[in-house]
């Protein structure tokens, strides 16, 4: 009769979660020779970072300075500062052009690697985790970690037990769990003792209520204007594209916008205004109108609309105003034309909901960040134990902030979790 024994390895450094933020903690951890080892509960690194700006992966924001960078990541970002001036977008940059990646940077700051292909970032990591010998357990469960004296001192996983002198948790959030980013972490740090403040969807699209929205499906507008109303009080959420989808809408700027529209949507009803023309003001649109009506008065409305927004879109926007679609222009008189001009700067939908984890770019909310150590990375509740990535109660919009701050993260960790076994 045989009896099964657990296996035990001792390592200095164990970092759990091979994503962006794990595989620079663990390349930082291993650079000075340290024993590390990288588990991950897929079958390959990166899965998530494969995804990323579409295929492309946008690697970070290059348009700011740390502070301004900082002032993007909203009441929390002044967290990073610290780990910030030390590996930020400059010092990322150069990391993976040194590693021999060639980068570009497009409009608005945002990072990718010239090929276009997340693929080739995935590599130059992997690339460094091999040059300094980590080790890595892929299509590892982790089941549990062993604390003493407040310490961790291992980790359970299938087959085995992992001890080491510090601890990495970069698990990722609960956003595109078919990656495997289905929230363990959190669930072992409470259990550990940490706060954890409720993990919900970001940079997301959003569900609206009014049925005519599904109309427009698959219609794109690249420069529309958001503001958010509640109770009277308007909010600006600024201009980029949008999407109209079969649930609502989608979109860059809906989903840079969605962490302020969730947070709004928990305290009551919310409403979006899409404005069309948001380079101008009432007045002057209604100007616009005046003019291009004069000399357009023989053809239908119709036309004239069609000519300026996608036909479909047109004919929705008469529909709101209440014009027949034979309406022709000289018909309407200055209080319809003032009407058309102030719902094309106010298009009102209410908003229903977000979309769920499965659509979520990223995770908001996480560990509380007054029990993290800001310039390491290293837990207040388990001291040999540091955090990176999503984990953490730090998020973005999009651009490239996301992947910035799991860069940072894990380059803190992995460098204050060094400490080679003597």
């Amino acid at each position: 009769m045989s009896t099964h024994t657990t296996k035990k390895e001792y390592f200095d450094v164990v970092v759990i979660g091979g994503g962006a933020a794990g595989m620079m903690a663990a390349i930082w951890a291993s650079e000075n020779g340290a024993k590390v080892a990288l588990v991950e509960k897929n079958r390959s690194l990166g899965k998530k970072l494969l995804l990323t700006g579409n295929g492309r992966c946008n690697i970070t924001q290059a348009k700011f300075d740390n502070r301004q960078f900082i002032e993007h990541l909203g009441q929390n970002g002044k967290f990073l500062f610290s780990a910030l001036s030390a590996f930020g977008p400059v010092e990322t940059m150069a990391f993976f052009e040194n590693s021999g990646l060639r980068l570009k940077t497009e409009k608005d700051g945002r990072v990718f690697p010239k090929s276009d292909k997340a693929q080739d970032v995935l590599a130059v990591l992997e690339k460094n985790l091999k040059k300094n010998g980590v080790k890595i357990f892929l299509h590892q469960n982790v089941l549990g970690f062993e604390l003493k004296d407040k310490k961790v001192a291992c980790v359970e996983l299938n087959d085995k037990k992992i001890y080491a002198d510090s601890f990495v948790l970069s698990t990722g959030g609960k956003s595109y769990p078919a990656t495997g980013s289905t929230g363990d972490g959190y669930q072992w740090l409470a259990r550990i003792g940490h706060k954890v403040n409720s993990p919900a969807p970001a940079l997301v699209p959003i569900k609206i209520n009014d049925s005519w929205i599904r109309d427009l499906q698959g219609i794109s507008l690249k420069n529309v204007g958001l503001n958010l109303i509640q109770n009277d009080q308007k909010i600006n959420l600024g201009t980029g594209k949008i999407i109209f989808t079969h649930f609502g809408l989608s979109g860059p700027a809906i989903i840079s916008a969605s962490k302020i529209i969730g947070e709004h949507l928990r305290k009551g009803k919310v409403f979006l205004a899409l404005n069309l023309f948001p380079a101008l003001n009432l007045t002057e649109l209604e100007e616009k109108l005046k003019i291009d009506f004069e000399s357009h008065k023989k053809i239908n409305l119709k036309k004239y609309l069609s000519g300026i927004f996608p036909q479909k879109l047109a004919l929705k926007i008469m529909e709101l105003a209440g014009f027949e679609h034979t309406r022709k222009i000289h018909s309407v008189n200055k209080p319809e034309r003032t009407n058309l001009a102030r719902l094309m700067k106010s298009i009102r939908v209410t908003v229903d909901s977000l979309l769920d984890f499965n659509h979520a770019i990223v995770t908001s909310g996480g560990v509380d960040l007054k029990e993290v150590d800001p310039q390491t990375m290293r837990s207040k509740i388990a001291t040999n134990l540091f955090l990176a990535g999503e984990v953490l109660d730090l998020d973005g919009p999009t651009g490239g902030y996301n992947l910035q701050i799991a860069w940072t993260t894990g380059y803190a960790t992995g460098k204050h979790a060094n400490h080679p076994r003597k």
